[in-house]
């Protein structure tokens, strides 16, 4: 594995590719490490509950909640 950083003085980067690399699948990134941390920063800002609000839509938060009681129920039953 190769990792670099690097400051790119135009528009164009140019890979040297190593021999034993010549072949196969290889994976790139690119991306300003201020935006990574900026990111990381944002995300570590909403909590984890939030971060599913409108994941499901009300039909089907009240499907998984008759679910979840139900499966108390039989929980409690099984004690």
């Amino acid at each position: 594995m190769i990792k670099t950083i690097v400051v790119p003085l135009d528009n164009k980067l140019y890979l040297s590719i190593p021999n034993s690399y010549i072949g196969k699948e290889i994976e790139v990134l690119l991306y300003a490490k201020d935006e990574l941390v900026e990111e990381k920063e944002k995300n570590t800002k909403i909590n984890n509950v939030a971060r599913f609000k409108g994941l499901l839509t009300d039909e089907e938060a009240e499907k998984y909640h008759a679910h979840l009681k139900q499966a108390r129920t039989e929980w409690d039953r099984d004690i």
